[in-house]
Order: structure tokens, then C-alpha cells, then sequence
């Protein structure tokens, strides 16, 4: 854990015991990004962060680490963000919290997504949402999808892999039921391509002609989706893909522009309307998060079930600078 960030658990934990609440709060679950594991420091120290500004908070990290990957977890979990089917993926996590005891027993979770953590969260929530989420924060997340596949480490042999594939045959049966990054490439060029091919994104985004109104309800039934977008982004292409922003080469249209908005085909219209879509952004890259944003975060969507929240209806976009922590998320 990087040494400033540890200093600030610390202060945050005496000032949080000291304005405790009476109520319990809900659980946390977290979904890690791309190439991270549930066990990862930066996952850890968010956890702890939680724990330490609502006393009580049970953190769950998510983790797709088969019981047969007892021998070393982490490496499978982070194996998994790679190669593996996404609608699986989030068929056995619905799975897993519908049987945690924790959990399954709550009235209610918050939810934290770091980069495609967050559009997998979204899609939990629409495709199964028990037990419900009532806040779903994203970090960077890809909702609208990447027109660009990432660059890899010269030493991360596995992303490396990974994305020679994707860019051999993106559309391909083979593809798109096996390697992850691949299930939520979405080229605005070439929509016809992608509407037909896609696994995952095109129908979690409700963007085919045969809607799903059960994923429009779920959605719409969150008291607040907060998503957070890198203003200097060089992971995410395009960075607007984290407000559900559309981008064709120079052109760029903003969520309420788009017909997705205008038709309410996954409820944000209506969550919007309510007052529960925050829009935030940070000056940074990808994954490089300010200490008082994680602070704010914390303590402004989490936190006990009966808790009152201020309408977010009409605010403009929130912007965070300086102080960077880098979590490695």
C-alpha cells in the first residue's frame, strides 16, 4: 500500500468512529479491473478504506477463482479477467451473492466497479440484481464499450496473448465466448458488425432491436449510479465510453443526445430524472485516483439503508484534480 494512503486510512479511521452511525451500514461489493485480482493491494486498501469511514461495512471482492484454483487464487482471478465468457462470468457471480450468507440476508448492497469491473457490476444489476444494489459507482468503466484494444506490458505475457487474439478475428464465435475485452469492443463505424457479433455489450446495453425490460427496471431501480470518467485517459478509447458517451472519429455525442437516452432503453433517462445519475471526472489517467475522491465517494453513496441522498436532477459534472494515488486498479 502506497505510504500516503495508508496515513489517510489511518486519519479517516478515527475521524469516522467518532460519527458513527446507529444503523449498519450495507455491505460493499467490489468488482477489479482488467489484469488486477480480488486480492490486489490496491483492492485491499479500498476495502479497508470502507471498513474504516462506516465502521461495520462487510467488503465483498469479487473473485472468479474456481474452487479448483485453491493452489493460487489470485493468479486464476486475474487469469479470468483475460479469457473467459463474460454472461458466465456474471451468471456465477449472481450466483455467489445470492448464496453468500452475508449477503443474501442483506437488505440491500453498494457496489464499486473499477474500470470493466464497472459495466460487469451494471450488468449484475440488470440481469439478476439479488440482493439489490442500491448505489453502483464505476471508476473508467467501459459502458459504451472500446473502439481500441489496450496496450499490454512488454513482461505481461498474458495480456499480451490476450490481444493478439482480439485483433485476429474480433467477431469470431471463437472470440467473443473466450476472451473478455473482446465482449465489450464496440466500433461505432461499423455498428452492423457489432450489433450481430456482439456477446455481451450490445445486449446489456439494450441496443438491439428487441428490448429487454427487465435490464430498463433494474437499472432505474438504483438510488444512485455514479460514474466516474479519467479526463487523460490512454487505457479506455474512447474515455467518453465512461459517461455512455458515443465517439465516431471527431464526433461526439454526449448520453442524453444519444437515442439510448431519449428511448430510456436501460432506465437512465428515468434515474436520471429522479435525480440518480451522477456524472464525475478526474483529471488524470486511467486508474490514477485522487485520495479525496475515494474519501467523498465513500462517505457520500455508502453507508447505512436509511440514509437520505440529495437529487443529483440537472448538476453539472463534478471535476477532481490534484493529490493522485495510483491504486494499480
Amino acid at each position: 500500500m502506497a505510504p500516503s494512503l495508508a496515513t489517510a486510512l489511518l486519519t479517516i479511521a478515527s475521524l469516522a468512529s467518532a460519527s458513527s452511525s446507529s444503523s449498519s451500514p450495507l455491505p460493499l461489493v467490489i468488482w477489479h479491473g482488467l489484469g488486477d485480482s480480488f486480492s490486489g493491494e490496491g483492492i485491499q486498501a479500498v476495502a479497508s478504506l470502507a471498513a474504516a469511514i462506516h465502521p461495520g461495512t462487510f467488503v465483498h471482492p469479487i473473485s472468479l477463482a474456481a474452487p479448483s484454483d485453491s493452489d493460487d487464487p489470485s493468479s486464476a482471478d486475474r487469469s479470468a479477467t483475460f479469457f473467459g465468457n463474460v454472461s458466465q462470468q456474471v451468471d456465477a457471480v449472481c450466483a455467489q451473492l445470492a448464496a453468500h450468507p452475508v449477503l443474501s440476508t442483506a437488505p440491500a448492497v453498494d457496489a464499486l466497479g473499477f474500470s470493466q469491473g464497472g459495466q460487469f457490476l451494471r450488468a449484475y444489476v440488470e440481469r439478476c440484481n439479488a440482493p439489490p444494489v442500491r448505489s453502483l459507482v464505476t471508476f473508467g468503466s467501459q459502458h459504451n464499450g472500446i473502439a481500441e484494444f489496450r496496450a499490454c506490458a512488454a513482461s505481461d505475457f498474458l495480456c499480451r496473448g490476450a490481444m493478439a487474439l482480439l485483433r485476429f478475428n474480433t467477431w469470431s464465435s471463437f472470440v467473443q465466448s473466450r476472451l473478455v475485452p473482446a465482449q465489450y469492443f464496440r466500433d461505432p463505424a461499423d455498428l452492423p458488425a457489432y450489433l450481430e457479433g456482439s456477446r455481451f455489450l450490445a445486449d446489456v446495453n439494450n441496443e438491439r432491436e428487441a428490448k429487454n425490460a427487465r435490464y430498463k427496471e433494474n437499472l432505474a431501480s438504483l438510488t444512485k449510479f455514479v460514474m466516474f470518467l479519467f479526463e487523460d485517459d490512454t487505457m479506455v478509447h474512447p474515455r467518453e465510453s465512461s459517461w455512455f458517451g458515443e465517439v465516431n472519429g471527431t464526433d461526439k455525442l454526449p448520453l442524453r443526445e444519444r437515442q439510448l437516452y431519449k428511448e430510456d432503453w436501460l432506465g437512465l433517462r428515468t434515474l436520471d430524472e429522479k435525480g440518480g445519475l451522477v456524472f464525475r471526472s478526474i483529471t488524470a489517467d486511467h486508474m490514477q485516483i485522487p485520495e479525496q475522491v475515494l474519501n467523498e465517494t465513500m462517505r457520500d453513496f455508502f453507508g447505512p439503508l436509511e440514509r437520505q441522498f440529495p437529487s443529483h436532477r440537472h448538476e453539472k459534472p463534478k471535476v477532481y484534480g490534484d493529490s493522485f494515488v495510483n491504486l494499480e486498479l
